[in-house]
């Protein structure tokens, strides 16, 4: 979900300047710093950016600029009849008083209420709103063709990744058989080395076939064969908006994971249930991209 995208749009008067810029977060995260100007305009702005981008920590900054050769009203103005007021009244105080006048006027007349009028900002016409727009859409259609560049490098490393696991699952094949006859031999052995020890062989077939299959790690192997299968699935889905499901998956897939290495109880095993974990943990830190 990360991406950047810049635009600028002209009005009759004005030059529009929009950056998007959008890092992963699991919901929309929309900060919008806009001109005065254009406040009335936020909410739509708001709404077509969420719309289209729908997940991310998203940044948006407007900037409006007068065109050369437009004069650009200013924000205060000098109250010239008030000042023009106020040292007539303190040049008549002087003389009054016997006091010299300022010999920095501006300093002292700045000083008085009403020296400085305060004037509302303008608010954006038609023309300038749809600059706006433009901008701002065209500002999300460059972000967007950064998020696919990265969508498109991640789909080549995720379908790595899950290809890298299933093969990893099918090396574990050769030793199941292995490890259920070294487990029987390690049981026998023990109870071997018990001095004296009497039992039912019968009964004790009965607990090794109990133990063994506690021990079974082909559901295992078939859920997780699946949740590759899913997971790919998933991801060439034409629907958007599939992240959230994408992790979902990757956590079903952690849980079979981490089943197989607990019930293993064999080294090579235990090995390459490891070499999972860790293909595993670059899916799940890479699908906070995906939108």
């Amino acid at each position: 979900m990360t991406g950047f995208g810049k635009a600028v749009a002209e009005s009759p008067t004005k030059k529009i300047t929009v950056e998007i810029k959008s890092l992963n977060s699991k919901q929309l995260d929309l900060s919008v710093r806009i001109p005065a100007a254009f406040r009335e305009r936020e909410l739509e702005v708001r709404g077509e950016i969420g719309r289209v981008l729908e997940r991310g920590k998203v940044d948006c900054v407007i900037s409006s600029e007068a065109l050369p050769g437009i004069e650009a009203p200013l924000a205060t103005t000098l109250n010239v009849e008030a000042l023009k007021a106020y040292k007539e009244q303190i040049t008549a105080a002087s003389k009054t008083l016997g006091i010299a006048e300022p010999t920095d006027w501006y300093s002292v007349l700045l000083r008085f209420p009403d020296s400085v009028h305060s004037v509302t900002p303008e608010t954006a016409d038609d023309a300038d709103a749809s600059a706006l727009m433009s901008a701002v859409s065209q500002a999300i259609a460059a972000l967007m063709a950064h998020r696919r560049t990265e969508g498109e490098a991640l789909e080549r490393f995720f379908a790595e990744r899950i290809e890298a696991i299933g093969e990893l699952l099918a090396r574990i094949d050769p030793y199941e058989k292995e490890r259920i006859e070294k487990i029987r031999s390690r049981i026998e052995e023990g109870l071997a080395k018990i001095p004296v020890a009497e039992y039912d062989k019968g009964r004790l077939e009965q607990e090794m076939i109990f133990y063994i299959e506690k021990l079974d790690v082909n559901e295992e192997k078939q859920r997780l064969s699946k949740h590759l299968a899913y997971f790919i699935e998933t991801m060439n889905a034409p629907q958007a908006g599939q992240g959230k499901k994408l992790g979902f998956i990757a956590q079903e897939m952690g849980r079979e994971i981490n089943t197989l290495g607990s019930k293993s109880n064999h080294a090579e095993m235990q090995a390459i249930v490891v070499r999972m974990k860790d293909l595993l943990e670059q899916i799940k830190e890479q699908v906070l991209n995906v939108m």
